[in-house]
């Protein structure tokens, strides 16, 4: 494997500040696993993170399950555990500082990805100057709102993979959600491939690199890795 050039850029890691799945009360998050997996991934390859949520601060976190050694290993980690306890705001960000933009799931991003006009700017920028676009699971919600400077969305006619509205159904969220995920993706104009239930499944379309589940976490973590150091 190649390593990261000197020259790399950090990637910036997203995370949702929302932490109530709707109506219901029940606590939510970004999903640790889909920020661990990736990060150990860039790590490895010598690629730095910085991280972002939508308020800044400390977000919410779901999906602790700390049996799994790669989550354990980040959560024992103080250096971890003080990045996610400072998060920046995603609207003070400079997108000229970062290579790429990786939006993190946790059903908490179906609430404020789509909603931020941060997530549109930042991500629009980063992709314009040459950089990569990433999301994982209910990460790719970031996508439905985001428009490139020619007015056309960036997801219109790429290829995605996203958390099926299926899966959706599996975890009886369905009626929770505001939106149905996979869905919006194709009504902006995607090409949504999904794959089997809870089966590792990523996607890469030019410069956008997209995962369905937790499953794909590690697998979004290997091709932006590719594409950095290609």
């Amino acid at each position: 494997m190649k390593s990261a050039p000197r020259h790399t850029k950090p990637v910036l890691f997203v995370l949702t500040s929302h932490s109530v799945k709707g109506e219901t009360g029940e606590p939510t998050g970004f999903y640790l696993g889909e920020v661990t997996h990736p990060l150990a991934v860039l790590d490895a390859a010598g690629i730095s993170a910085e991280f972002a949520s939508i308020h800044g601060g400390e977000p919410p976190v779901d999906g602790l399950d700390l049996s799994d050694e790669t989550n354990s290993r980040y959560w024992n980690s103080e250096d971890f555990r003080r990045a996610i306890r400072n998060t920046s705001r995603l609207s003070d960000i400079d997108p000229k500082n970062y290579s790429a933009i990786f939006f993190a799931g946790g059903h908490g991003a179906m609430w404020d990805f789509p909603t931020s006009s941060a997530v549109n700017t930042v991500a629009r920028d980063i992709y314009e100057a040459g950089g990569i676009v990433a999301a994982v699971c209910h990460g790719p919600a970031a996508l439905v709102n985001i428009t490139l400077s020619s007015g056309v969305p960036l997801v219109a006619g790429k290829n995605v993979a996203s958390f099926t509205d299926d899966e959706e159904r599996a975890v009886k969220l369905d009626k929770v959600v505001p939106f149905l995920l996979a869905s919006t993706l194709a009504a902006c104009g995607a090409h949504h491939h999904p794959a089997p239930d809870w089966t590792a499944n990523v996607v890469v379309d030019g410069r956008l690199v997209t995962g369905q589940n937790p499953q794909s976490a590690t697998g979004v973590g290997e091709a932006l890795r590719d594409l950095l150091i290609a």
